[in-house]
Formats: structure tokens, sequence, C-alpha cells
């Protein structure tokens, strides 16, 4: 009833995303997994015949494949063609290049040019020495085959631990797939837990970003390997009963021009929002239009492509506050349900959300996809049949976020005269035991020893709080 008031918003909000598939389906004559497999057109992919490139860059006037085949040469014979709807195209011999292989685009646009990764690669790398990265052909001679050709992740409970590849050995270094998946995975299931989310795994200039700041989308990053490695991993995962799920950012990309998609073909709204809605006032990036259809089909693309080529099972969505406001959330108090309908919200982001979860469903109906918001937004992890937004589950990042900000703040002894601090922290300890449904004594007694240890003790604050 609380929701009532609102019904015109929630409706419309629904009514949007329904009449956005039906557009982007033809009406249905499509699904949306069909329209979500740009990754099998645009990049680089072998032909029984040689090569095939593509790329959508509509404000270009002339394209060149650059890279070690051609001594990073403007040629002829790799200028690609103008084709219909602003992609580029062009068919190359067997022999024009090979598994291994560095390369990257020479873009030219009215006015200018530069070089460009492209926007659909698939692997990309970095020079130990220059530190520049350039896009791989990669097509070895016996890629990895699943053996695990079907798995079901399971949810009764979802217990899930949080990892980083490169952060998660004991030396001072940055691990690798290979090594998680020795010595990270067993220790991991002894532990019991039945799934993973994976930090970092797309490529991302800066390792300091903790893979927040992404410049391409379809490449696992190879800091911590190769594909191969990511397969086999996940594989192995899989073979234990553990289910593996990326944490995927599609609220923002990284500014970088020659490595991302900041200013690919001269068009710095390619596939930002135009004039101040560009680059988020927080995180120094910038934030994709949703409204365009070109850019719905890269990012559901995107979805459909782990799942397909990975096999991920899900997928944790990234700072889905900062897509769902025109303000991210920045400045706002969410007091009450008028906040969640006033007009701040972008739609477009809405309809965006609503649609990834139809398709990732749709490609595989147990998917898991968990959406980290702080808000609060109604509907967020309702079905879409009962007007939601398709989620499975709300990671509601506001509570921790807020019970460390308390504890910080606070000695350890206040916790045993102040109630209310007494009460966050049980609402911390039972947030994750009722929204998990099922849990033993064991998973509190856990939950609250690691709210009570000693790293949160006297000692652990700075003078000034005494």
């Amino acid at each position: 009833p609380w929701l009532e008031p609102y019904a015109d918003a929630i409706n419309g909000r629904h009514k949007h995303a329904a009449e956005k598939e039906a557009e982007l389906t033809n009406k249905g004559k499509q699904t949306l997994s069909d329209f979500a497999s740009g990754y099998l057109y645009f990049g680089l992919h072998r032909t029984d015949n040689g090569w095939v490139f593509r790329e959508w860059a509509p404000n270009a006037t002339q394209i060149f494949l650059i890279g070690t085949f051609n001594d990073w040469k403007e040629e002829k014979k790799y200028s690609l063609k103008r084709k219909a709807n602003g992609n580029w195209e062009i068919k190359l011999p067997a022999d024009a290049m090979k598994h291994g292989d560095l390369y990257k685009l020479m873009v030219h646009w009215d006015g200018g040019c530069g070089e460009r990764i492209p926007a659909w690669a698939n692997r990309v790398v970095q020079d130990e020495q220059t530190k520049i990265f350039s896009a791989q052909v990669w097509s070895p001679e016996k890629p990895y085959k699943m053996k695990k050709k079907t798995f079901k992740a399971a949810t009764d409970p979802l217990l899930i631990y949080e990892c980083h590849i490169g952060m998660a050995q004991e030396e001072e270094k940055v691990g690798s797939y290979r090594e998680f998946q020795e010595k990270i995975l067993p220790r991991i299931a002894k532990d019991g837990y039945n799934c993973i989310q994976i930090m970092a795994i797309q490529e991302h200039p800066y390792y300091g970003s903790f893979g927040y700041h992404v410049s391409s989308f379809f490449a696992a990053s190879s800091r911590f390997g190769t594909p191969e490695e990511l397969k086999e991993l996940i594989d192995t995962a899989h073979s234990m009963g553990i289910a593996v799920i990326m944490d995927i950012v599609h609220s923002h990309a990284v500014k970088n021009e020659v490595e991302g998609l900041g200013n690919f073909a001269g068009d710095p709204n390619q596939y930002f929002y135009p004039g101040a809605r560009r680059e988020h006032p927080a995180w120094d990036s910038l934030c994709f239009d949703y409204g365009k259809n070109e850019v719905i089909h890269f990012l559901l693309s995107n979805c459909k492509y782990w799942m397909e080529e990975y096999h991920f099972d899900g997928f944790r969505f990234d700072g889905v506050t900062s897509m769902l406001y025109y303000s991210h959330g920045l400045g706002e108090a969410f007091c009450n349900y008028g906040d969640y309908f006033n007009g701040h919200q972008d739609d477009n982001a809405i309809c965006y959300l609503t649609l990834a979860n139809r398709l990732i469903h749709q490609v595989n109906p147990k998917a898991i996809t968990i959406a980290e918001e702080v808000s609060g937004m109604p509907g967020l992890a309702a079905k879409y049949e009962d007007g939601g937004y398709g989620f499975d589950y709300r990671m509601a990042m506001n509570i921790p976020d807020y019970w460390i900000k308390k504890i910080k703040r606070n000695r350890s002894r206040d916790f045993e005269t102040d109630k209310k601090l007494l009460f966050l922290g049980y609402t911390v300890i039972h947030f994750w035991g009722q929204d998990i449904k099922k849990h033993t004594d064991e998973c509190i007694q856990a939950i609250e020893e690691a709210i009570w240890d000693n790293t949160f003790s006297d000692s652990s604050f700075d003078s000034s709080d005494e």
C-alpha cells in the first residue's frame, strides 16, 4: 500500500522496458538473446578463409588496422571499408596475421586521428617495458574446452566469497588465474562457500582502480594470465560445486582515449551521455548513454559474452545506485518512498538494467544477478513479471558501510552501554542471516566474531578517538 501513490511511475518504467525490448527484438521476431550477440559480429574473428574485423565508428572518415604484422604502418590492404549504420569492415587472408600478433586501429575523423584499441577486443596486453596497451590476436591452436558443460548453482543458501585474482596470494606480487585455481579454490571449497564473486576481470589500465575503471569490456585482464587459464579456473570451480559470478562494471568507463572508449572516433559522446552528464563527478570516469540502442547493444552483448564464452554463472552489477539517479545518489538522503519517484531517476538506466536481467535469465534461467545498491530503490529485486527490475538479490552496501563508519568512531567499550550501537551490530548480523533465509548457529557465530574481532579493538583507533 505504501507504493500505491507511485503506481503510475512504476507502471511507466515497466512499460518503457517492455516497449524497448519490443523495439530491439523487432516486436518479438527475434529474442533478446539474439539481439545481444554483437560480440559474434564485431571485433576480430577467424573465418574459414582468413580473418574478418568489424567496428562501429560512425564519426570516422577512415580506419586502418595497424600492428606487428605491418610494422604499425597504415597500409591500403589493411584499410577498413565503411558499411551501413556507421559500421566498418575488413576481410583478410589467413596469412595477414597470426595468433599473438599485437594490433590497434588508426582512426581518422574530421580534424584529427588517433590510435585506438578496438571496442570489442577480447584480448588486450600491456608491454612490460613501455607500459603501452595493445589488442592481441587470440586464436590458439588448442583452445580450452570446458569439461563441465552444464552447471547449476546452489542458492539455498548462496554463500559468496568475494575475491580479486591479483590480490589473493600471500606473496607480494600480482597473482594469476592458475595460482588462484591451485591454491585458493581448494581453501574456498573447504570453508563451505558455494560461490565466488571475482573482481577486476574486465581489462583496466590502472591496477589501483581495483578493476572499476574498465577500458576493454570484452577482454579478461591479461595481468592474471590468458583467457584459456581463466576458463580453466571457472571449469575447475564448477567441478567443485562452486558457482562463479563476475563483478561487472556497466555503471561507468575509464576516461582513457587510446585504451578506452572516451573519444573513440573523434566523438566524445559515441558511447556516453552528452553535456554535463558525460562525466561522473565523484569517480573521474564517463557515464554510458543508456538511451542509445547501440550502447544497449554493446552492454547487453557484453553480458551474454561472459556467460557464453567463459561460462560465468551471473553478475554482481557494480554502482547501480549511480546508474539509477541523475545525481548518482550523491547528496540524496532517500528518507521516504517519494525520493524514488520524484523525477530524479534515469529511466534509460532503469530500462537497461531491466533488459539486462531479462537477457541474463533468458541465456541461463538459473543465472545469479546481484545489484550493488545503497538507496533502497523499490522493486530492484522484484520479478519483471511483478513490475520489478528482475535482480535476484540486492547487495545493500549502505548497512555494512554505516556499520564500519560507526565502529571507527566509537571505542569497543562503548558497545557495552550504547544500545543504538548494539542494535546496529545485530542488524548487520541478521541482515545477512535473514537475507539468505537459512543459517546455522556457526554462521551467525562467525559473523559475530568478525564484528567483535580485535581488528576493531581500542588499539586500532587513533588517539584522537580517545
